[in-house]
């Protein structure tokens, strides 16, 4: 049996609630007990058939800063930034992590985008969430596991200057409601202050073009 199926939720953990206007987040900070959460980590690092794809930006091909594997239900795909994915199988923990998010909020996913972060020099740049297969109002759900990263938002709007940031630890859940991907920008910076791995799992539900 796994580490998370023995981890018995008999309660919803608490939440912190964080208003962009427009947009909410909600913080589970410790969504994972640390034994649970430590245990995924080692496991998801060595299992997980990690890759570092190329995409395109501004006309280039480049290398992304980070590993990446995208995980779904059969017959997925998802693209951004000039990279088409085909979705693998779940790993059996992450499937069984899905469902206890679902278990405590009122979404469902589809997929996973999994990003491995070796250490603070790897990053993700600004952007949304907000490619087509995602549709128009997409919930994000966000588990973080190993050392903590500093989460940055900030509007789409150049002229609006407000900014959030949001210590993301390990084991914590960040879910972005319907209205953050259509209005906010985000993104995780290198700093010189971590060596150490971080993974971060989004669970996405891709929108089938049959639907």
């Amino acid at each position: 049996m796994s580490q998370i199926d023995l981890f018995n939720q008999s309660t919803t953990p608490s939440t912190h609630l964080i208003t962009l206007d427009p947009g909410e987040l909600q913080l589970f900070e410790r969504f994972l007990p640390d034994s649970v959460a430590d245990n995924l980590l080692h496991s998801l690092m060595a299992e997980l058939p990690w890759e570092q794809p190329d995409i395109q930006i501004a006309g280039r091909r480049l290398t992304i800063p980070r590993l990446q594997v995208w995980q779904g239900d059969p017959g997925l795909e998802y693209s951004y930034s000039g990279k088409q994915f085909s979705s693998v199988a779940w790993h059996p923990e992450i499937l069984n992590l899905k469902r206890l998010i679902e278990d405590c909020v009122p979404y469902t996913f589809n997929s996973v985008l999994c990003n491995l972060y070796r250490d603070g020099q790897d990053s993700v740049s600004w952007h949304a969430d907000d490619e087509p297969e995602l549709g128009s109002n997409p919930v994000i759900a966000s588990l973080s596991l190993g050392l903590t990263r500093s989460f940055h938002l900030k509007p789409k709007q150049p002229q609006d200057k407000r900014r959030h940031r949001i210590a993301l630890s390990h084991g914590s859940l960040l879910v972005m409601d319907k209205n953050v991907q259509p209005n906010w920008l985000h993104q995780v910076p290198k700093t010189k202050r971590i060596n150490g791995a971080r993974i971060n799992l989004t669970f996405r539900k891709i929108i089938l073009r049959n639907n």
